[in-house]
């Protein structure tokens, strides 16, 4: 479903990613973690062309995003291209991103009515089923601001899926809600894996990355250190590394 290879990326002097390769398969989950400054949310982002990579190779469902020629040269596909293969990735930010002068029913029709040219009933439609997913058919008339973090994190989640993309890419999805909200948000990624939704998940939660994920990856310092079914990379880290990573979390 996503092929990166070798993506490499600086800001100004400092290297972010340093030649990070990953496959993500359909129906797989795999989870990213490592420490913060690892690089982790920034190749998440160069995946849907929120960052551009310096060199590399992205390819999304054999459509190529991006790639590099033999002299070092970067080129992305056509803008038409990117947008149709970034339509194929739905992604959910750390903080929701919602926008506050929109319902919640509203911030979900909103982008397949506009992109996709969906109609509003069919667009609604959708919606009302989503929200039943995500538990919150309740607050369908609701503005953000009345939502607990969990509720909102949950609505982005169902905005993400409105757009019915293939790929699903999380970014840190709970990091800032308080422990007792994280949980209502796992319980619906959990959902999403169970229904063999292919996800990609830069995440803190050990747990959930033991439980759910088919894949661990272990970044560090711009490098991808570590790639193993879940069960043996908790059972027993190769990297030193890695290692220390997990002694520090569990």
């Amino acid at each position: 479903m996503i092929d990166a290879r070798d993506i490499r990326k600086a800001f100004g002097a400092t290297q972010v990613l340093r030649g990070v390769s990953l496959k993500l398969s359909q129906g797989e989950v795999v989870a990213v973690i490592g420490p913060s400054g690892s690089g982790k949310s920034t190749f998440l982002r160069c995946l849907n062309h929120l960052e551009t990579i310096d060199s590399g190779t992205i390819t999304v469902e054999g459509r190529t995003l991006a790639s590099t020629d033999a002299e070092g040269q970067c080129s992305y596909a056509s803008e038409a291209e990117v947008r149709s293969i970034c339509r194929k990735m739905g992604m959910v930010f750390q903080h929701f991103n919602l926008f506050p002068h929109l319902t919640v029913l509203e911030n979900i029709i909103e982008a397949p009515m506009v992109v996709q040219k969906v109609s509003r009933d069919e667009a609604i439609a959708r919606a009302e089923k989503l929200l039943a997913k995500v538990g919150l058919s309740a607050k369908r008339d609701n503005y953000p601001s009345r939502l607990s973090g969990g509720q909102k994190q949950r609505v982005a989640i169902a905005r993400a899926l409105a757009m019915e993309p293939d790929i699903m890419l999380f970014d840190e999805p709970t990091s800032a809600l308080d422990p007792e909200l994280t949980g209502e948000v796992l319980r619906t990624m959990r959902e999403l894996a169970d229904e063999r939704m292919t996800m990609l998940v830069v995440t803190h939660e050990m747990g959930f990355a033991r439980e759910v994920a088919n894949t661990v990856v272990f970044m560090d310092q711009g490098e991808l250190i570590e790639a193993r079914p879940a069960q043996e990379f908790f059972a027993d880290p190769r990297h030193e590394r890695a290692k220390a990573f997990l002694n520090h979390m569990l």
